[in-house]
């Protein structure tokens, strides 16, 4: 069951509390090269990482109507589980992959996501028609716009016009983090198409800080997926 946005606020505020060190660090992604990923596959992820202390998985098919996903949640891109636990609420279904381990490196456990093959994320996938997949993306030089994109362009420019609407920048995203591949995680919804929703760090960190803000990104999304649902 997935608690009110309250509590989910609370999750992430105490996670933010014990991993300062962490928060620091991901914030120079901007100013920084990324390493490459170490895993191209979860078959090699998880003959080296450890559930419950390295990585843990949450999924949770409640209908085939519409799934939410944060592919690299916990502390691989932070706020992405959070945010999507507060779109997903309890009618959605929902799948999480994030990193628990302290001070963990972006890197580490990042499957990127047209490789992505853990196989609760696809299974759940192709049980569902509509999919949103969360992700942090560094600022750079903005960190305010929501990057759009996903082959489902029906409901990525709903979720573009709800989020405007609701006080947010944003744009459909093309080249870049665009989301277009169609083995991207987001595009294996049994229709073949889905959306990816990128998150400047700053705006995330906003969302975790300030309850009213992420109730309002939420709804936002919300309200584009029952537009079609």
């Amino acid at each position: 069951m997935i608690g009110t946005a309250g509590s989910v606020l609370g999750r992430a505020q105490t996670l933010l509390a014990e991993d300062a060190r962490h928060m620091v660090l991901a914030q120079s992604e901007s100013r920084v090269t990324m390493p490459a990923d170490r895993y191209s596959t979860f078959s090699e992820l998880f003959r080296h990482e450890t559930a419950g202390s390295d990585y843990r998985i949450e999924a949770r098919h409640v209908t085939n109507s519409a799934v939410v996903m944060a592919p690299h949640g916990g502390r691989i891109e932070p706020g992405t589980s959070e945010i999507a636990r507060s779109v997903a609420q309890d009618d959605k279904s929902l799948y999480l992959f994030e990193g628990v381990r302290a001070r963990l490196r972006h890197h580490e456990l990042h499957v990127t996501s047209h490789l992505y093959d853990e196989p609760l994320a696809l299974e759940i996938a192709a049980r569902t028609d509509r999919l949103v997949a969360f992700h942090g993306r560094a600022d750079r030089d903005d960190p305010e716009t929501v990057w759009i994109g996903g082959l489902d362009t029906d409901l990525s420019g709903l979720i573009l016009d709800h989020v405007v609407r609701a006080g947010f920048v944003g744009r459909l995203q093309q080249g870049e983090l665009a989301g277009t591949h169609p083995n991207n995680i987001c595009n294996r919804a049994r229709s073949g198409r889905g959306v990816q929703v990128e998150l400047p760090r700053a705006l995330r960190n906003r969302l975790m800080k300030e309850q009213e803000s992420l109730v309002q990104f939420a709804s936002a999304v919300r309200n584009a997926l029952e537009d079609l649902i």
